[in-house]
């Protein structure tokens, strides 16, 4: 843990004297404009560290790990950027078989950390749709605990027909549906890691417009994947939303979302890269209605529609 905290404060430090030596985030007391003629602001003289704080922030997509730094390292994460609520998942093994043992396992190491810190984190589940009757007496248990969304990896695409029952309970549920997406370029080649049932973007499309009523999300826009791409791919499917998580500091990420997506369908989320999330939202051309939607009001409408939102 000490090992943890030394390299936490020494990231902070460098990062933020980074981005504040960039212009990117520095500034003057009042609010200007990014660009002539652009609604998007930044706030000049404010010192970085304020700027951060000064914004109420739910993290979309957060991970809790089985190990005995974790939670305590993402809560020194989330408690240095002024992040209140992490929405926190285990997804299983990459390669793992997925099986009802192991998704019970994440399941019940999620459950453990909400009890534990219930006013910083709200759970998501994980299961395997190859094992239905298992993975729908999953959901039960775990929305009975009070678990507000759900959480997959890459054991079955997005829009393979063994997903319908799950996509179509979580649509009663009112509840939204995070997937991870495949690492890599996908205009020219994905990870040698990815296995074939990794969801894309256009997996995704298909999925939203055979159910329009689901509420989808298109994981780490900024985790190496073509996020150019995936804009474009997705701006007519309404029901689904980006987060800009991901350890990549390409710039435009959030830019490109909002001309494609619209400043409704972004979230701020980390990953465990809490530093690029932060940073790539307050970078952006934004304004500051924009900055609130995306750091905090975008998501909070989503958990409102299940009864969770964030007062």
């Amino acid at each position: 843990m000490n090992t943890s905290r030394r390299k936490f404060f020494r990231n902070a430090a460098g990062i933020a004297g980074g981005l504040a030596a960039s212009g990117a985030l520095a500034s003057v007391g009042e609010q200007v404009p990014v660009s002539p003629g652009s609604h998007a602001t930044r706030r000049r003289g404010i010192p970085l560290m304020e700027q951060v704080m000064s914004y109420r922030k739910i993290d979309s997509h957060a991970h809790v790990y089985f190990s005995p730094e974790s939670p305590g390292v993402q809560l020194a994460f989330a408690d240095r950027l002024g992040i209140e609520k992490l929405v926190i998942s285990r997804p299983m093994r990459p390669g793992s078989k997925g099986t009802p043992e192991e998704f019970r396992e994440c399941n019940d190491l999620v459950l453990r950390c909400v009890r534990e810190y219930p006013d910083r984190f709200i759970g998501q589940m994980t299961l395997n749709p190859q094992f239905r009757r298992e993975s729908m007496e999953e959901v039960a248990r775990c929305i009975d605990q009070g678990m507000a969304g759900l959480k997959v990896y890459n054991h079955v695409k997005i829009n393979d027909p063994l997903f319908y029952p799950i996509i179509e309970k979580f649509i009663d549920l009112k509840m939204i549906i995070l997937m991870h997406v495949g690492i890599g370029k996908s205009r020219i080649t994905y990870d040698a890691g990815e296995p074939p049932n990794v969801s894309i973007p256009s997996d995704f499309v298909e999925a939203a417009a055979r159910y329009p009523e689901a509420m989808f999300q298109f994981a780490h826009l900024a985790g190496g994947e073509d996020w150019e791409d995936a804009c474009k791919a997705l701006k007519g499917s309404p029901n689904v939303y980006v987060d800009i998580s991901g350890s990549n500091n390409d710039a435009e990420i959030v830019d490109f979302a909002l001309e494609y997506l619209g400043e409704d369908r972004i979230f701020f989320g980390c990953d465990n890269s809490f530093y690029q999330g932060v940073g790539h939202v307050l970078a952006a051309r934004l304004s500051e209605s924009q900055r609130k939607k995306v750091f905090f009001e975008n998501y909070n409408k989503i958990l409102g529609k299940c009864g969770r939102n964030v007062d």
